[in-house]
């Protein structure tokens, strides 16, 4: 088995005989996990998703639901059988994701910002995955972290720490040495951490590059979990504290330079209205601040963007990226600013679905119960926040209609993916996935109840199935617990 900091090799590849009854345009092939799970090649008329009305997850004519095309059943049924060839003894759901739609969401953003100077900076915090980093580095993202190990990583991965801005409101010393030694933008939070980056910048013997993050104080109309920006958040400073910030980066001129300001309001918010609020706000601190002989060159409005979690169900229609630059498109251009971005979900949430294999069906009283082999584990944002996932079944179903929660095997009542759920009543072993899984989902997995992070597999731009992280193994998490492993 690979180790993930090596690149992955070749070591075999066979050929799959396909059933009919799941065949798609495609010769399927599988190769050993030492360096893809899958490799599913698309005829060349297919090999263009990024136009495609295939690009994502959408059903096909005969109702089996497809990532790019390939339909997810035959992707479950190959990833099994592999599994079982390098010898796992437990089977388990795992992440998929399409880079078609990952690089169509790249390219929004980046059409939104024509004709504006911009960053724009992947929030690393929403999926870390290796792959997906160097594939936005490589569309020309800059990065926006909150801690030393992702700072790390994504210099490691070439992004420009220069293009890299470190958020935070407990950020550590030794983190924003590394930081200002790299000369990425710094966030300032608070006043504790004002002097912890003053430090740095005397040990490193570096002017420390920062932004203040002013709490704007404006309602983005989210759960409150996720609301970062109103007057009572742990993130940010007030705004009847700004001009000691600005006083206390005057005396220490040597060390520190402020290039700019920065808000975050919140996550998965639905309206341009709290940015377009928000907007108003920092364009009069940005005028007061540089009143005061300062010279910014940043306004960094954070992410934030919501995704449509409910796929169409409901009607709603979200904010494009486009609508979201407007709100500040003219301030930034009049101004003489770049404008820095830090999306996040709506750069990679609808990128992935969560694949999991039905267990069974039960009911108790008159609660049904659809039971499946992932679980709050590896699917987390439904049991924390109450959030809603769209769900779907693989393959057509001719079972009754029923409302069912989705439950896991954790032993948490809070354990659901779902609740009140319309689907047909479905068989064992069917296929059943939960949408918006690319963003806070993988990223926030636990090994709760010894559940093994599940791995994770992506349709290219070639049209194959790839495996870009591998499924933990007990073998593995005792490794580190210094223990002697058998193969497992």
């Amino acid at each position: 088995m690979f180790a993930l900091n090596q690149p992955l090799a070749r070591v075999h590849c066979t050929k799959l005989s396909v059933p009919a009854s799941t065949r798609t345009p495609r010769a399927v092939r599988a190769v050993s996990t030492r360096r893809l799970r899958l490799e599913c090649v698309a005829s060349p008329e297919q090999a263009s998703m990024s136009q495609s009305s295939t690009l994502g997850f959408t059903f096909t004519e005969d109702g089996y639901l497809a990532c790019d095309g390939i339909k997810i059943d035959r992707i479950r049924e190959d990833t099994a059988q592999q599994e079982k060839r390098d010898g796992l003894k437990f089977p388990g759901p795992f992440y998929l994701y399409s880079k078609a739609q990952l690089t169509a969401n790249y390219k929004a953003y980046e059409a939104a910002l024509e004709g504006i100077d911009s960053i724009i900076g992947y929030a690393v915090k929403a999926n870390f995955n290796k792959h997906i980093l160097e594939h936005l580095r490589g569309l020309g993202s800059g990065a926006v972290v909150v801690s030393g190990n992702e700072l790390a990583l994504a210099v490691k991965l070439g992004f420009e720490a220069e293009r890299c801005v470190f958020n935070g409101n407990g950020k550590l010393r030794e983190e924003l040495a590394y930081g200002v030694m790299m000369g990425s933008l710094v966030n300032i939070d608070s006043e504790f951490d004002f002097d912890n980056i003053l430090d740095a910048a005397k040990a490193v013997g570096r002017k420390a590059r920062v932004l203040l993050r002013i709490n704007p104080d404006v309602d983005p109309e989210v759960h409150p979990y996720i609301a970062t920006g109103n007057k009572t958040s742990k993130f940010g400073i007030r705004n009847e504290k700004l001009q000691w910030f600005l006083d206390q980066i005057k005396e220490n001129e040597d060390f520190m330079e402020l290039k700019g300001v920065h808000c975050h309001l919140g996550s998965t918010i639905a309206t341009t209205r709290p940015f377009q609020d928000a907007a108003v706000v920092m364009t009069d601190y940005i005028k007061q601040i540089n009143s005061q002989g300062f010279n910014l060159e940043f306004l960094n409005i954070g992410g934030g963007l919501g995704i449509d979690y409910y796929r169409g169900t409901t009607g709603a229609v979200l904010p494009t990226p486009t609508e979201l630059i407007d709100t500040v498109r003219s301030t930034v251009k009049e101004m003489g600013l770049t404008l820095i971005i830090e999306p996040g979900r709506s750069m990679v949430g609808n990128t992935s679905v969560f694949v999991n294999t039905v267990t069974g069906v039960k009911q108790n009283g008159e609660k049904n119960f659809i039971v499946i082999d992932g679980s709050m584990s590896e699917l987390i944002r439904p049991a924390l926040y109450e959030a809603y996932q769209h769900i779907d079944l693989t393959a057509p179903c001719d079972g009754e209609k029923k409302t069912f929660d989705i439950v896991g095997p954790v032993c948490e009542s809070a354990d659901f993916l779902g609740k009140d759920r319309v689907l047909p009543t479905p068989e064992k072993g069917a296929g059943l996935v939960v949408h918006g899984a690319g963003a806070y989902c993988c990223a926030m997995a636990s090994n709760y109840n010894l559940k093994m992070r599940p791995a994770e597999y992506w349709v290219n731009e070639e049209g194959k199935v790839e495996m870009i992280r591998q499924r933990e193994t007990l073998d593995g998490l005792m490794r580190m617990w210094g223990w002697p492993t058998e193969s497992a």
